[in-house]
């Protein structure tokens, strides 16, 4: 009987927070191969969960992403609570791990002005084109009041 390995709920979920520490830290695979002695290769197979990480390994993952091992463990309810949610990291996973998303919420974090940060918002949902409703919690076209917002700090 031939059988095709897939990966596990659980080496796929410790793959993609190894994927997502690296990538909120900026580090690149290459970066943590060679801290680990290995390609960038087995890295990006490692992150899928295509190759299982011992122990021995994911300890110094930890220590070169600067994190407890425990990390890498947070959520294991939902990655062992079901083969088919597995399939795909969730939309928030995904988008977490994306250089973009990163930069984005790196700059929104040192802007200081709130009516800045509301404008912000508010222009990212509508040109997403998310409703601006009390359901958001952000207020709706009817009862937003149309003023101008300098996007120069005092």
């Amino acid at each position: 009987m031939a059988s095709t390995k897939s990966p596990s709920p659980i080496d796929r979920h410790i793959g993609g927070r190894i994927r997502m520490r690296r990538t909120m830290i900026g580090m690149s695979q290459e970066k943590l191969a060679n801290g680990l002695g290995i390609t960038f290769q087995q890295v990006q197979k490692y992150e899928k969960g295509a190759n299982r990480v011992g122990s021995g390994r994911l300890q110094q993952i930890a220590d070169i992403l600067g994190v407890q091992v425990t990390f890498f463990f947070e959520d294991q309810n939902r990655a062992t609570s079901s083969v088919l949610e597995q399939a795909q990291p969730s939309p928030a996973e995904d988008l977490l791990t994306q250089r973009d998303t990163l930069q984005l919420v790196q700059a929104f974090a040192t802007i200081t002005n709130r009516d800045i940060r509301r404008a912000i918002v508010i222009m990212t949902r509508a040109i997403a084109g998310c409703p601006l409703d009390s359901e958001a919690g952000l207020p709706s076209e009817s009862t937003t009041s149309h003023r101008k917002v300098s996007l120069h700090s005092s």
